[in-house]
């Protein structure tokens, strides 16, 4: 059987010309509204999906916030305001620093935190990390890095009860973001815009209720290489065509693979493929430089972050079903 790095390649224009009839179909004539809000985050795939949706129902009906806190990058404001700029699209900055202030997240993070690290204060820094799969096979057991204001760093590996408190958190940042959304949308009668690549929507990597809510999901087909491949077609700036995948989500810099993945998108996009068509480890590893142990570890990991996740995808439990042909 083989087994090609070209699997993921896609005609970039005829993608572009199905997802933006998508668009306009499911905005305007299922969900019955007049233009699409998001969230703008300066990374690929809020770019995409804001270029996509200005292709399919025009820059006058596409609305962008960008929503920074005390611990986001200043270049993906910046970047945030290149891609609005570029795309000649109405937005807002509404920084969310207060709002997370008066909800408890930076305080419960912090507590948190010192549940491991008792001496971690306010003025500190942190990242969340995961192993990576590819040293040895492992259980996915996080650690948090912090950083002191003298610049010394350390790492400690959570207790479940930390890592729970912290995320829990965390999360507040990514439902926040979304209640603002959801806010714009109802306020101009627009559709919400989820972002989520194939990725992150097949492994959970998103907030129930947070990021991963949203009316309709453009990109979530596609693997994040494809994604970058759309960026070059749609004519987007160079800055984010050539940005690393980040979390912006603490205040120490970090990747998704640190985060979350614990191998880079461009091996992940390709195991996922393979696992998805049954294609063995011994086919994928020679083509993309791992071993055959490797790759089998990758596969363990798909279908252990699918089980773990399987929450995330779920809709509300019912005693019965609504006979209701709406629903």
């Amino acid at each position: 059987m083989k087994f090609s790095r070209d699997v993921l390649k896609i005609n970039e224009q005829e993608e572009i010309e199905k997802i933006t009839t998508t668009i306009r179909t499911q905005v305007f004539s299922e969900l019955h509204r007049k233009g699409a809000v998001l969230g703008l985050s300066g990374g690929i795939d809020s770019s995409v999906c804001a270029a996509l949706c200005v292709k399919a129902l025009g820059a006058e009906n596409v609305f962008a916030i960008l929503m920074p806190e005390k611990d986001s990058s200043q270049e993906s404001i910046e970047l945030g305001k290149l891609v609005a700029d570029s795309l000649n699209i109405n937005y807002e900055i509404n920084d969310i620093t207060n709002l997370l202030q008066a909800s408890g997240c930076y305080k419960f993070q912090v507590e948190a935190i010192r549940e491991i690290i008792p001496e971690y204060g306010e003025d500190w820094k942190c990242k969340v990390i995961i192993p990576s799969i590819l040293d040895k096979d492992r259980l996915n057991i996080f650690h948090i890095t912090v950083q002191s204001p003298d610049g010394k760093m350390q790492t400690r590996r959570f207790t479940p009860t930390s890592y729970l408190k912290l995320i829990a958190a965390t999360n507040w940042k990514q439902r926040i973001r979304k209640c603002i959304e959801y806010y714009h949308a109802d306020r101009l009668y627009y559709a919400v815009c989820g972002t989520p690549n194939r990725l992150e929507y097949d492994q959970g990597f998103f907030v129930k209720n947070g990021d991963g809510s949203a009316d309709f999901k453009p990109i979530a087909h596609l693997y994040k290489s494809q994604v970058y491949m759309l960026a070059k077609a749609l004519g987007l700036p160079e800055k984010i065509i050539h940005r690393p995948p980040t979390t912006d989500t603490f205040s120490l810099a970090q990747t998704q693979e640190e985060f979350f993945f614990a191998v880079s998108y461009e091996i992940m996009d390709l195991c996922l493929y393979a696992y998805n068509h049954n294609i063995e480890p011994k086919f994928v590893a020679s083509e993309i430089n791992l071993t055959e142990e490797q790759v089998k570890r990758i596969y363990k990991d798909i279908e252990s972050k699918r089980k773990a996740t399987r929450y995330l995808h779920m809709k509300p439990l019912l005693v019965e079903k609504i006979l209701n042909p709406e629903l």
